[in-house]
């Protein structure tokens, strides 16, 4: 164990210190910033002592002998040692320039120089440089640690990503600088565009290439592929091209992928003649299209609605040996459909079960779809029942399609028992399947029909939610049968914690007075005002109304009143309503009296109150 010094008698004194300080002091900037030291005097004046005074201490205690401790203790494999250093306060002062020292005496070991690296970055808490962070890059790329080398290398960009552009291109500035100081490998560079590309920064990726380029490397081709693969995301078709003809001049050999990238650039600016003519020189350069190309090449073609070139370059394919797959097919079913020929689509579809191929739920669904939008229910129905029977499962997808294409044939009862049939082969449907064709239903005034629906997949585990009480409850009371059903959807709301919309209780409250129970209907009002929801006007016309049916004079002028005075509620049809009654069945007094009262809280006559208060006059002259 290295010995350490234990008395502070050794130390020379302050006084001495400081005088020495200024023998040196000329000398003082050859020396290392981690090798000063801060005395502070009783009037707080900071004073810088140079290295050389560290002379006076033993060598263990010497911060100018720390990189050689380091490195001893590095080498020897001595973790407890670094321990024992920084226990003593060495590293107290340990700057990024020691670090750097450190590193390139350990580049022979990267892996001794990458823990050394992460202990100071973790157990030391200080944060390495950017030169300190492209040295151990290098030296883990040497070593061929490839997979270190790039979790560093992402690390560094992810710390220059807040920096502006130019700023952050001192990292490849810095990569090549260190070059000079270390052993280095050119893939480093082949790193940084791909640590771009994968942090998202494409811009940053795109200039680094440029750099790379022009000082004479020469990225690798699958690297430039990453690279055209990120900016034709970013619709930046020019510069795919760009780094196609950099590619062409610097000697990097373009592949098949390079060329399907910018195919697919070709296809999406939606130019085929281009493509075409790219296809060619393709060709010309001893690249024969693949199962890629081809199905960019359909894909375009149907979305361009060249419906024959696409099946052309189908049959071509067959030709040429390129056997079609799955996503050959379903591009061009899908075509098809779209084009309104789901028949033929259907052919095309038994032509590649025949190959041999498996269709997945994708593949189904886009036939279904292509039925349905044509109106062939029949059709559609019974490739669902062939799907389930080869094993593939419908989707929610291919339910909300079926729902959506009976809708459109007005045949929402015939969905209705498609989807129960489904639930009996056990099919999963998505709740929002039922919740669209429960919408469907009650806004065909079918609430029955959905009611039964819902009683049935509840079954299943389907949970309805508030919109489709409040839909079905306003369903059942716009038709003519008793509102006893929606009630009962509202005490079962109530109990499962779900609150009733204003539509909901408007909609039973309607109802109610229409029926003649006009007090049950007040009744249901107070209720909802208490779950906080406040009467509008519709709802207080329908419980005037049918209060004046009903002829309870005293309960309406009531509820009037409190209307007024609660809700602000002054309406002049509700008022004129029982201005109506009392002309009809009170005497004139009555009415008077009545109008009296109404003009305090705040109501005024119009014409038509002025009409039934002479009509009540007249008939009580017997006019």
């Amino acid at each position: 164990m290295i010995r350490m010094l234990k008395s502070v008698d050794y130390l020379p004194s302050v006084s001495t210190l400081i005088f020495t300080n200024k023998i040196f002091q000329s000398n003082s900037k050859d020396y290392s910033s981690s090798s000063l030291q801060t005395i502070t005097e009783s009037n707080q004046t900071k004073i810088f002592i140079t290295n050389p005074l560290y002379n006076f201490l033993s060598e263990t205690q010497n911060p100018n002998n720390l990189v050689n401790l380091i490195c001893s203790s590095l080498k020897q494999k001595n973790d407890a040692h670094l321990a024992l250093l920084q226990e003593k306060g060495l590293f107290r002062e340990f700057t990024n320039h020691e670090m750097f020292r450190v590193l390139l005496r350990c580049q022979a070991d990267s892996s001794t120089a990458l823990a050394f690296f992460n202990w100071v970055k973790n157990d030391l808490d200080k944060q390495p440089s950017t030169q300190n962070y492209c040295i151990i890059i290098h030296i883990l790329a040497w070593s061929k640690n490839f997979k270190q080398a790039m979790e560093v290398m992402l690390e560094l960009v992810e710390l220059k990503r807040n920096v502006n552009s130019s700023e952050s291109l001192t990292v490849f500035k810095i990569l090549l600088n260190c070059t000079d100081k270390c052993n280095w490998d050119p893939v480093v560079f082949d790193m940084l565009i791909k640590a771009y590309l994968k942090k998202g920064m494409v811009r940053e990726s795109f200039q680094a290439f440029r750099k790379v380029v022009k000082l004479g490397f020469v990225p690798s081709t699958i690297t430039i592929n990453c690279l055209l693969i990120g900016i034709s995301r970013m619709n930046c078709g020019e510069k795919c091209w760009e780094i196609y003809e950099e590619m062409v001049r610097i000697g990097a050999h373009p592949n098949s992928c390079t060329f399907n990238i910018l195919t697919h650039v070709l296809c999406k600016e939606g130019d085929v003649n281009k493509v075409n003519k790219f296809l060619e020189r393709m060709e010309e350069e001893g690249f024969d299209p693949d199962i890629v190309t081809y199905n960019m090449l359909i894909d375009s073609y149907c979305k361009k609605r060249r419906l024959k070139d696409a099946v052309y370059m189908y049959n071509i394919m067959n030709i040429r040996g390129v056997m079609p797959d799955l996503i050959t097919h379903t591009t061009l079913i899908n075509g098809l459909c779209k084009g309104g020929n789901a028949r033929e689509a259907h052919r095309l579809f038994h032509q590649m079960i025949h190959r041999g191929l498996k269709p997945d739920v994708f593949s189904y669904n886009t036939l279904i779809c292509g039925y349905c939008k044509e109106g062939m229910m029949q059709e559609a129905r019974s490739l669902v029942l062939d799907m389930i029977d080869c094993g593939v499962n419908p989707d929610s997808f291919t339910c909300w399609m079926l729902v959506k294409g009976y809708q459109s044939q007005d045949k929402l009862i015939s969905a209705m028992n498609l989807v129960v049939e489904l639930l009996r082969f056990r099919v999963s449907i998505s709740g929002y399947a039922y919740d669209y064709l429960i919408f469907a239903l009650c806004k065909e005034n079918r609430p029955f029909a959905a009611k039964s629906l819902l009683e049935r997949i509840s079954q299943d585990g389907y949970e309805p939610n508030a919109d489709i009480y409040n839909e079905l409850i306003d369903s059942l009371c716009k038709s003519s049968s008793s509102v006893e059903e929606a009630l009962k959807l509202k005490v079962e709301m109530v109990a499962k914690d779900v609150k009733p919309n204003l539509c909901a209780y408007r909609a039973i409250i309607r109802r109610l007075c229409g029926l003649n129970r006009s007090k049950e209907a007040e009744s249901l009002m107070r209720e909802m005002v208490e779950s906080g929801f406040q009467p509008d006007v519709e709802i207080c016309r329908a419980l005037m109304n049918g209060h004046c049916k009903e002829k309870n004079f005293r309960e309406a002028e009531s509820l009037l009143g409190s209307l007024s005075k609660e809700f602000q509620i002054f309406d002049a049809e509700c008022y004129n309503a029982l201005a109506s009654l009392l002309s009809e069945e009170a005497g004139t007094t009555e009415l008077m009296e009545f109008q009296d009262r109404m003009m305090k809280v705040g109501f005024a006559p119009n014409i038509l109150t002025c009409k039934y208060v002479i009509d009540g006059m007249s008939k009580a002259k017997g006019v």
